[in-house]
């Protein structure tokens, strides 16, 4: 028995509190994955996880030797990186999930360059709207926004990105001055998940405040989307500036009533506590910090929220 191996999948197996979740997240049959845990309990003579048909639940032993044993496997895996750095090569796989459009617009255009730098980390990137549990899919390192989904994570504030209205330029004369006077018809916008109405634009210049709900003839759940209807001179649109900014920089776009101040979201670079000594994830985050504009980095004492995955 590798004992070592056997170690990291009782580790998933109590994390992920399934044995078909850590076989799912391990990429293995849930066969090789009870057979494993059941030949570590022979082998230690003790029973580390008491089983039933609803859930499971570690034994006094199981609990002491699950906080051993990842102790055990992060020094393991600090040394192996610590070696690596000091031969001047980081090698190994990196689990990376991010959201699509953030994705498209920022982190994809960029890795080609990660990749030159660190030829030997092979990097398996998710692209995703629909978070999941680090933990139980073995996820490395993720980019949130405003919120994670467990107290346990390590967050680091990354961006701070401000909303922003924005058109083709063929649109830009025909403007009002004030855009309280928009035509909301004209008003293009992003769908909530599940959500069949567009988000409002929440504006303010001074003590003036102004809600835009936007009812124009296209309306997506995807930025993506949205902005090449905008380009396309479909109607002016509000989205953050980390996805519009390179359309503005090449004139597809042109920003409007830019001396009004929109609201702003976070993001956020989020890993487990147990992967916050990786060289690996410590690489990627360090190229995360230059692909991202250090200038509008959120205070690092601001917290996150908390919110459960598969809640709105």
């Amino acid at each position: 028995m590798d004992r070592l191996w056997a170690m990291e999948v009782f580790v998933r197996v109590a994390e992920c509190g399934s044995f078909s979740r850590a076989a799912e997240s391990l990429d293995l049959a849930n066969a090789t994955v009870t057979t494993c845990v059941r030949n570590l309990e022979r082998h230690l003579g003790v029973t580390l996880i008491n089983r039933d048909t609803r859930r499971l639940r570690l034994t006094e032993e199981g609990q002491l030797y699950l906080a051993r044993v990842r102790e055990v496997l992060e020094s393991v895996s600090r040394t192996e990186e610590e070696i690596r750095s000091q031969m001047g090569e980081l090698r190994g796989r990196l689990h990376i999930e991010t959201p699509i459009s953030l994705g498209h617009a920022l982190l994809c255009p960029a890795l080609p360059e990660f990749a030159r730098r660190y030829p030997a980390i092979s990097a398996a990137v998710t692209l995703s709207n629909q978070p999941h549990h680090l933990i139980e899919r073995g996820i490395d390192i993720a980019i949130r926004m405003d919120h994670v989904e467990d107290a346990d994570l390590v967050a680091r504030p990354i961006y701070e990105s401000r909303y922003v209205l924005c058109c083709a330029p063929e649109l830009v004369a025909s403007l009002p001055a004030h855009p309280g006077e928009l035509d909301r018809t004209r008003c293009i916008g992003i769908l909530p998940e599940e959500r069949r109405f567009t988000n409002p634009w929440l504006l303010s210049k001074g003590q003036e405040a102004l809600e835009i709900r936007p009812d124009g003839p296209l309306h997506f759940n995807s930025t993506d989307a949205l902005l090449m209807a905008a380009e396309a001179g479909v109607g002016v649109t509000c989205v953050l500036d980390v996805f519009v900014n390179r359309r503005i920089a090449e004139g597809k776009l042109v920003q409007v009533y830019g001396e009004w101040d929109a609201t702003s979201k976070n993001f956020y670079v989020v890993m487990a506590k147990s992967r916050v000594g990786s060289a690996k994830v410590k690489a990627f985050t360090d190229f995360l910090f230059e692909v991202f504009d250090a200038q509008r980095r959120p205070s690092g004492r601001q917290a996150i929220g908390v919110k459960a995955l598969g809640t709105r």
